[in-house]
């Protein structure tokens, strides 16, 4: 204020219009206070420069402004952040409650696997606590061994929430380099990282007007809604009702930067069919490359999308964990290959676990389906399978050996994918 002569007129102008970019922002409370911090006017005491000026200084805002309490009556979410097993007796899962509140005896279901079971007992450093709140880091000890490992979710099974690779969420772009469609990024959401690419970007916001303007691309610091795609499906909700389970980051995957932060505004699952045809070339961003890297004119194609490649096989990929058995695994292949599918065996105990990492994203990416033999997966093992394939990633270590390969020619059977000339025509 010390600028403007402490001026009520110029005060009231810029409440005004600050109260009404508020209210298009949808925030449902603001004070305006008049100061000036180089005279400490309105900061800890009422100014005499300011007689016009009746409410609250900064300080008195501050420490008397309603702070709502953290709720704890809406939907259990409490993403997985680590397997804690010291021991064959304890068995516990570590991370922060991002919804609801938890007891012992509260029934949960484990996301993705969709597996029920209640909690055995709440466990910290000082501790058994009687109820976990909103906010509360603690480690849960399940009553049943089911399957759970980072990136994995804890939720209220009568209220779960969204379950989807296909989404809208503003996004603000925070890197250098501008957004590019159907790039392959990383999305950081809880305590769950998988690919991601961003299908189409709906409108761009105009920052100083807020009007909704049509793009193509989207610069450093700039804002538009976006629709995205995932390896594996997130469990989210939408932003304005959960701002964990509704927020993520997009990072660059080969500089491992932060790209940009979104927020979750609508799943769009329900908007496609359960198997999806491929895009049209119009629809698919184009991918270039210039004269000086092949040393000619520059040649523009269309990228090949991993749907084009899962409807060249005609199934979509997966893994199946089969047990340690030669003859077995091999039958699985044999029958596999002689229905159509596009399959491999993999020993487990042949590979480093940086080499299995690299040979499953290879085979994922080109759409085959792969055996995987070995018992006993370790956590790492079993994390990499869930980031790789999601829900798509099935296990019949359990099962009995005569109806293995018969389940698994069943569970194949889901995957195909109907032609693009059954659902469109005729293709060339």
């Amino acid at each position: 204020m010390d600028l403007v002569g402490y001026s009520e007129h110029v005060f009231l102008r810029l409440q005004n219009d600050f109260l009404a970019l508020a209210e298009r922002l949808k925030i449902a409370a603001a004070q305006c206070v008049p100061v000036s911090a180089l005279e400490g006017d309105n900061i800890v005491d009422r100014s005499r420069n300011t007689p016009w000026y009746s409410g609250p200084t900064l300080l008195e805002h501050l420490e008397t402004v309603p702070i709502p309490p953290l709720s704890s009556e809406s939907a259990l979410r409490f993403p997985v952040q680590y397997v804690i097993r010291p021991d064959s007796a304890f068995r516990g899962f570590a991370g922060q409650v991002a919804g609801g509140s938890v007891r012992p005896g509260d029934a949960v279901m484990a996301l993705p696997s969709r597996q029920t079971t209640r909690v055995h007992s709440i466990v910290t450093f000082d501790g058994e606590l009687a109820s976990a709140a909103l906010a509360q880091s603690v480690t849960l000890k399940l009553e049943d061994e089911i399957d759970l490992s980072r990136g994995d979710m804890l939720v209220s099974p009568s209220l779960p929430p969204s379950v989807s690779n296909h989404f809208t969420a503003s996004v603000v772009w925070l890197n250098e380099k501008p957004l590019q469609l159907d790039h392959a990024y990383l999305i950081k959401h809880t305590t769950r990282q998988v690919k991601a690419t961003v299908t189409r970007i709906r409108h761009r916001v105009d920052v100083n007007t807020f009007h909704e303007e049509p793009a193509q691309s989207l610069d450093m610091n700039g804002i538009a809604l976006l629709e995205l795609e995932t390896g594996s499906p997130l469990f989210f909700d939408p932003y304005d009702r959960s701002r964990t389970t509704g927020s993520f980051i997009l990072i660059h995957p080969l500089s491992n930067a932060t790209a940009g932060a979104g927020m979750i505004r609508e799943d769009l699952s329900q908007q496609r069919t359960q198997h999806s045809t491929p895009r049209s070339t119009q629809e698919i961003a184009p991918w270039q490359i210039t004269a000086s890297e092949v040393g000619g004119p520059a040649i523009t194609r269309a990228a090949i999308t991993a749907e084009e490649r899962f409807a060249r096989h005609g199934h979509r990929p997966a893994i199946f964990v089969v047990p340690d058995r030669r003859s077995l695994a091999e039958a699985a292949e044999r029958a596999l290959f002689d229905q159509g599918f596009a399959t491999v065996l993999l020993d487990r105990s042949s590979l480093t676990p940086a080499l299995l990492s690299t040979v499953l994203r290879a085979l994922w990416s080109v759409g085959f389906i792969v055996l995987l033999v070995g018992e006993q997966l370790s956590p790492e093992t079993s994390q990499l399978l869930a980031t790789i394939a999601g829900e798509a990633r099935f296990d019949f270590v359990s099962v009995e050996h005569k109806e293995i390969v018969a389940q698994i020619l069943s569970r194949a059977e889901s995957l195909k994918i109907q032609s693009v000339a059954q659902n469109s025509g005729t293709v060339d």
